[in-house]
């Protein structure tokens, strides 16, 4: 008789927990259709992105003034200063984008708006994603690029990341210009990320735009 009654209440708990499990997942699950159904991205999504879209332009232009119009032979140490600043900058965006990608995980990006079509919608994706590893990439062909010639990576002169390469002149061989073939494409990516907005705010008039510049009222 005990052990009918320990196992009928073995089965109470099992039961509990199930509908523990259930309400728990139907709660997330409400969650994420609320996220997912909203128009605007999350008030720490847009200041992700708007951080991060300062930062890289920043360093995407010093970068392009310190590579094409200085140089150590006429500028001297004043080249090497710009550099630096541009290093300090632009490591920066290596974890912001860790964080973004995390946020983005756990709070569904807005659904675009139902008047694109299904290959504008794939092809919006693909630029995304596009972006996402244009981010990576760039800082860290910049990193690889200061480490195998000798120099640190600085992080807003705080602190640097640890080297993990020592001078190398084969490695720099080739994360040279594909660091600056990796900018050059992001710069691309980006031009076309601005004109889509834009059009989506001036011709198509939807929530696109709006949704990482406001907040629902």
């Amino acid at each position: 008789m005990l052990q009918i009654l320990n196992t009928v209440s073995q089965l109470h708990v099992c039961f509990q927990a199930q509908e523990c499990f259930n309400i728990f997942h139907r709660i997330n699950f409400l969650l994420f259709k609320m996220n997912n159904n909203s128009q605007y991205y999350t008030r720490t999504a847009q200041i992700l992105h708007w951080l991060m879209a300062i930062i890289f332009i920043g360093a995407w232009i010093i970068g392009f003034y310190s590579g094409n119009f200085l140089s150590y032979d006429v500028d001297g140490s004043f080249k090497g200063q710009v550099i630096t600043l541009h290093k300090n900058i632009a490591t920066t965006i290596i974890f912001l984008v860790v964080i973004r990608i995390f946020w983005r995980y756990t709070h569904p990006a807005p659904e675009l708006p139902n008047t694109m079509s299904k290959n504008m919608k794939t092809l919006a994706h693909f630029g995304h994603l596009a972006l996402y590893f244009m981010l990576l990439a760039l800082p860290i062909t910049g990193c690889l690029f200061s480490w195998s010639a000798g120099h640190p990576a600085p992080v807003l002169y705080l602190f640097e990341i640890p080297r993990l390469v020592q001078d190398n002149p084969e490695l720099l061989a080739i994360v040279k210009p594909l660091h600056i073939w990796i900018s050059w494409a992001a710069g691309v990516l980006l031009v076309g990320h601005i004109l889509a907005a834009l059009k989506h705010h001036f011709i198509d008039k939807d929530h696109v735009l709006k949704s990482m510049t406001q907040q629902p009222k």
